[in-house]
């Protein structure tokens, strides 16, 4: 199982990444033109979370996107979290 991290070295990690809070999860919200948009991009991380084999819950609200990122198993944030938080952010960026 994979170490916990203290919110604060999570909060550090993801210091240039603005979308995203810190808590007992990490939640990125995102804004898009349309709900296309937002889909092409729900779509985008699902593909990659797959590959992680670490999934977000996910909540679209027409333009908007919300993540919600904790590792379950370990019983709060660990580095995986970040990582998938980063590889979200560059989904974000490419678009």
């Amino acid at each position: 199982m994979s170490r916990l991290l203290e919110p604060t070295e999570v909060a550090t990690q993801l210091a240039d990444h603005q979308h995203w809070t810190v808590d007992d999860a990490l939640t990125g919200q995102f804004t898009f033109d349309d709900f296309s948009g937002s889909l092409t991009f729900v779509n985008a991380v699902a593909d990659e979370a797959e590959q992680m084999d670490h999934h977000p819950d996910i909540d679209i609200r027409y333009d908007k996107v919300t993540l919600t990122v904790t590792s379950h198993d370990a019983g709060g944030l660990t580095q995986l979290d970040v990582e998938l938080a980063k590889r979200v952010d560059q989904i974000f960026e490419k678009r």
